[in-house]
């Protein structure tokens, strides 16, 4: 299995340190807001390598956080009138549903900062015993960058002040312009947590390495984590900083293998609030079913950066619905995990560097040469239970193409007008039942009148939209 590595700047093979286990460690949301299509993004990407993972049978501890004490929370909070904590869980609870709605599994360990302040304090603790990080007389806590000889490796920035200072808080009480906060102490009235060198809040890039080393280092081994990810926004100045504070605090460093996904634009505009194209998942959910939206996010390679429009999603859409065709013609047919030859290419072009594009370009022509077989050897039952366990393959492994294929095609239908076809449905069942045909074509016109097609099976009767 290949990954490029935004460190080295290059692909390289993917080796944990224990052969069988891979610790991945990915930053997640700031819970102050709806989550948009850069979180969605973001989170497929990684969902994506997860699901890989896993495909090539290795154990993974797969860890997000979730920041719920910032600044936007606070100022959300006072702009709604209520507790930070309020914000925090509702958001988060939003956010949750949007990545189910995605088909987003759920990470083994989702640690939140306000659960990891004495983590905090121990990481901050050792910085200042070992001399990389300072109190100031205000009771801030910065770290020292330059004390650490390897600061900026991560990033592959110029160790120029001038190139970094923009990207950090200033403060006269700084050692050095590049120095960043570990620890902010607190004006009057504001939200803070009690901590020895003052009343305050962590610094943000304070968070995910404490988390990391409660939860997932072993200082026996070279790295605490065996992947660290994120959006390529996060590499400087967070995870610059996040690699900084592990190597000096501790004796390891922070990850063997750095992956950055790239950015989202709205119709080629970078998303932004003030440009008003932030482009929310719970809005997109309203219009596109979530598998839709996750095909469409995965169609392009996580590394590249992603251009949102409407027209490239309704081909995307065409392309999935075929996949949904096909499931629908084997529809009641039974699967074994049975090896086939599609798999293992499948597999091949996702172990390389999460290749989506050779991957969808297989599952094109596996569905084209399923159909042509069975078009003209409609009973092939081999060609049936191969396609079949392929199907499954992909639903496991992309995510996609899980649903009831009926289901699928009931999408955008309002409940009172499915509960409609149902209950003639059922009233056409029963008049079948009764023998009463005349009445069970009167039924099945009524039920073709609402643009909906329906197809008798073994299993039952199914109905899709036109």
């Amino acid at each position: 299995m290949y990954i490029f590595d935004s460190v080295k700047k290059e692909k390289v093979e993917f080796i944990p340190q224990d052969k069988n286990n891979v610790k991945m460690y990915v930053c997640g949301p700031t819970v102050y807001d709806d989550a948009h299509l850069g979180h969605a993004k973001s989170s497929l990407s990684f969902d994506l390598l997860y699901r890989v993972l896993e495909a090539n049978a290795y154990d993974v501890t797969y860890a997000k956080n979730i920041t719920d004490i910032d600044d936007k929370i606070i100022k959300k909070a006072q702009e709604l009138n209520k507790t930070i904590d309020q914000i925090s869980s509702e958001f988060t609870d939003a956010y949750h549903k949007d990545m189910d709605a995605l088909y987003i599994k759920r990470p083994n360990l989702e640690p939140r900062a306000t659960e990891s302040l004495e983590a905090m304090y121990s990481l901050i603790n050792s910085l200042i015993e070992k001399e990389h990080a300072y109190v100031t007389k205000d009771g801030d806590v910065y770290f020292d960058t330059k004390s650490d000889k390897s600061y900026l490796s991560i990033s592959n920035q110029r160790q120029d002040e001038d190139s970094t200072q923009a990207r950090v808080e200033s403060s006269s009480l700084k050692r050095n312009n590049t120095d960043f906060a570990l620890w902010k102490s607190a004006k009057d009235n504001e939200v803070s947590f009690e901590a020895p060198y003052s009343k305050g809040r962590p610094g943000w890039h304070l968070e995910c390495s404490a988390m990391i080393e409660k939860h997932l280092a072993d200082e026996n081994l070279k790295y605490s984590v065996d992947i660290h990810g994120g959006g390529a926004d996060l590499l400087f100045p967070h995870h610059e900083n996040e690699a900084a504070q592990t190597r000096c605090s501790s004796s390891h460093e922070l990850a063997a293998y750095w992956v950055h996904n790239g950015f989202v634009t709205v119709n080629n505009e970078k998303m932004s609030k003030s440009l008003g194209n932030s482009f929310f998942i719970k809005d997109a959910l309203k219009k596109y079913d979530g598998e839709v939206l996750r095909y469409y996010l995965l169609s392009s390679h996580y590394r590249a950066n992603f251009n949102f429009s409407e027209e490239d999603l309704l081909v995307s859409k065409k392309r999935l619905d075929k996949i949904y065709r096909l499931k629908k013609r084997l529809f009641g047919m039974g699967s074994k995990d049975i090896k086939t030859t599609f798999k293992d290419e499948l597999l091949k072009a996702l172990n390389d560097d999460l290749n989506t594009s050779v991957s969808y370009a297989l599952i094109d022509e596996m569905i084209s040469s399923v159909n042509d077989t069975l078009d003209n050897e409609p009973k092939n039952k081999l060609i049936k239970k191969e396609a079949m366990a392929n199907l499954m393959f992909i639903e496991n492994i992309l995510g996609f193409a899980s649903q009831n294929p009926f289901e699928y095609f009931q999408y955008g239908i309002d409940e009172n007008k499915k509960n409609m076809i149902d209950t003639l449905i059922e009233k056409r069942a029963e008049a079948k039942k009764d023998k009463n045909f005349e009445l069970s074509d009167q039924i099945r016109d009524e039920i073709l009148a609402l643009d909906v097609s329906i197809m008798d099976t073994a299993n039952g009767t199914f109905w899709e939209s036109n």
